[in-house]
């Protein structure tokens, strides 16, 4: 049963809503509801004393900090709101993973050739819809791999697909309407690569007022076919539930990478490139385009692309657009501001913020924003100092200071970068400020300040805080 239990999951309704402000002494059944939380999804041994816990630290700190990094969230180790609110809403019901992941063992098919077998169907749609839907949702993962999905009409097929209520006929009842959408098992004889939908729920064949099926089964036979989560948000297996038009869909680079490496790809049609040419981290040639902090995490960018890096992660390269999907591609520059809980990138004459992957209401705006001149069409980079309340705007080798605080530019600027910073040549095309150290980069070098008196440490390669 144990092993059943890690093989299923429950895609899940998860709305990551993104508030900043911790709760200072969380009311009792927050904090039973956290405990409950991180022992079923992230192996929290018995806690005797919930409340002690909670106020010293101990494994459930820890594992609070899991749970935190694998949804982009504060890594603060506290049960604060933001926290909260994302326990407290419906999700999978097997661990986390990062990345692209398949199953504990890589259960796998041994054949190519699947059969699948519609049970029921769900009320909400027609016949015709839910048939559709399914054949679908399965072609989204025969189109990047040799396997090749036939539909029978009695008997038992390798994909079971059922629709029903609470207790329908596995250990694992569903929950009623918005909670879990539905629960597949991984490849195994038996209840193996069988997939059941929540007949509670409302399923949609495209509005988005509802749950639109194609999505959620595509995710589902993700799991029939090996796959577990991924933590890359954009993801057709990560643990969430988001809209997107079923007619539009494509799936995403992530989780073509992760069926391919179970499968293959399809040698019946021209590959399918999950990633134009990426870039490599250790090349000595590399220019980063920008560079930024991002709740304890470090981003690299160039191009389409950015590395992510923190000292309880190895570092991943991942498309900008997988995980914030409204930012732009081949940034000028980006900076964080803790003290907002928001990160800016500048593209052109344009700024976006984001909270978290969400872009804030009314972005993008223009330069102006800062109160930058006019005739500046891009800066080259930016980095924000959180005990100063300023951010260092540099515009080739120039640069501005902008007072978060005061929502005005410091007067006496634009001074020349080598007159700030002494020691400094080039242009600077990236910054990024760490444990008390600005990092001007210019080119293929990465200039270390010491943030408080500005003095030069070392000049090091392009290629310091990546892994190479």
């Amino acid at each position: 049963m144990r092993k059943i239990h890690r093989q299923l999951c429950f895609l899940a309704s998860l709305v990551l809503v993104i508030h900043a402000g911790p709760i200072a002494q969380p009311a009792d059944k927050d904090e039973a509801t956290a405990e409950h939380y991180l022992k079923s999804f992230y192996n929290l041994t018995d806690v005797t004393n919930v409340k002690t816990a909670f106020r010293q630290g101990s494994s459930l700190t820890e594992k609070m900090k899991e749970m935190q990094i694998f949804f982009g969230l504060k890594i603060t180790g506290t049960l604060d709101k933001e926290t909260m609110e994302v326990m407290k809403k419906p999700r999978c019901g097997v661990p986390d993973v990062a990345e692209y992941s398949t199953f504990g063992g890589r259960p796998k098919w041994q054949t190519n050739k699947l059969t699948y077998r519609i049970e029921n169907y769900t009320p909400d749609m027609s016949v015709a819809e839910v048939e559709d839907s399914i054949k679908r949702a399965l072609q989204v993962w025969a189109d990047v791999t040799p396997l090749r999905f036939t539909r029978i009409y009695s008997g038992i097929a390798d994909i079971m697909i059922s629709f029903g209520s609470k207790y329908h006929g596995d250990a694992y009842p569903f929950d009623g309407p918005r909670g879990t959408l539905a629960h597949a098992f991984a490849p195994s004889p038996g209840i193996g690569g069988d997939a059941h939908f929540d007949d509670d729920e409302f399923f949609t064949f495209r509005s988005s007022r509802g749950f639109v099926l194609f999505l959620v089964a595509a995710h589902e036979f993700g799991h029939s076919l090996g796959l577990s989560h991924s933590n890359v948000p954009g993801a057709l297996m990560f643990p969430t539930y988001s809209f997107t038009d079923p007619d539009r869909f494509s799936l995403p680079s992530d989780d073509i990478r992760g069926i391919q490496s179970l499968y293959g790809p399809n040698s019946d049609r021209t590959p399918i490139q999950p990633d134009p040419k990426l870039p490599t981290p250790c090349d000595p040639n590399l220019i980063l385009d920008a560079v930024t902090t991002l709740r304890g995490e470090t981003m690299f960018f160039k191009d389409s692309f950015f590395w992510r890096s923190s000292p309880s992660r190895r570092v991943s390269q991942l498309q900008i657009k997988s995980f914030w999907s409204n930012a732009p591609d081949n940034i000028d520059a980006a900076y964080e501001n803790p003290g907002q809980d928001k990160v800016f990138f500048f593209k052109g004459r344009q700024v976006w913020a984001f909270n978290g992957i969400n872009i804030e209401p009314g972005y993008p705006k223009t330069l102006s924003r800062f109160g930058l001149p006019s005739f500046i069409k891009k800066i080259s980079a930016a980095v924000h100092d959180k005990i100063s309340g300023k951010t260092l705007l540099f515009v080739d080798r120039m640069y501005y200071s902008f007072d978060e605080r005061a929502k005005k530019m410091d007067t006496g600027y634009p001074i020349r970068v080598e007159k700030g910073f002494p020691g400094m040549t080039g242009e600077v095309t990236a910054a990024h400020l760490s444990k008390g150290y600005i990092y001007l980069y210019s080119g293929t070098k990465v200039f270390e300040f010491s943030s408080n008196s500005k003095r030069l440490l070392r000049v090091l390669k392009n290629n310091y805080f990546l892994p190479c």
